[in-house]
């Protein structure tokens, strides 16, 4: 008896899943895999209510916190890179990215370090790889420079949202620290 057809009617009806969910890795691992070799120093940062305005107005998203963790890597004295933690709700429940930065404000990588969503509501590894190198542009938009995904389309909205407040957010706070020198 062929048992294919059986087997795609389960994985369509969610009885299977395709492969395990995507396991969420730790901030320090992603640090380190990310910017080897860095020392990376954990900050706080309080926004004024300024910098929190021009944050909302650049990305065209909610910023909903003056409080912000972001971690700073550094190698031989220079700055190599920043990372930024969005947390932010999916649909119901939270998810927690990562999201690092190159020396030049592009994304470097995103990793998911929580996701209290069903497993079938996160997007796979190469769905968040399509970010690696964007910068903040009238571009970075669902349908522009980011590719929906089906199944998972409250998670790709709410990433490309925490992708754009990031950038806003190291775009000022970069502005702001050259501004001081």
């Amino acid at each position: 008896m062929d048992l294919r057809p059986i087997i795609v009617l389960a994985l369509c009806a969610g009885l299977l899943t395709a492969g395990p969910a995507q396991a969420q890795m730790s901030r320090e691992k992603a640090l380190t895999a990310v910017y080897p070799g860095a020392e990376i120093r954990s900050d706080r940062v309080f926004l004024s209510d300024t910098q929190l305005r021009r944050a909302r107005e650049m990305s065209g998203v909610d910023v909903p916190s003056s409080l912000i963790a972001r971690y700073v890597a550094v190698r031989d004295g220079k700055v190599v890179g920043r990372a930024y933690v969005d947390t932010h709700t999916v649909r119901t429940k939270n998810e927690s990215l990562l999201i690092m930065l190159d020396e030049n404000s592009r994304i470097k990588r995103i990793e998911v370090t929580a996701f209290l969503e069903p497993p079938e509501y996160q997007a796979p590894r190469a769905w968040y790889d399509q970010y690696n190198g964007k910068e903040l542009t009238e571009e970075l938009r669902l349908h522009r420079a980011v590719r929906p995904i089906a199944g998972a389309s409250l998670t790709a909205k709410a990433t490309t949202d925490a992708t754009r407040r990031v950038l806003a957010l190291d775009r000022i706070l970069q502005n702001d620290q050259g501004n001081k020198q």
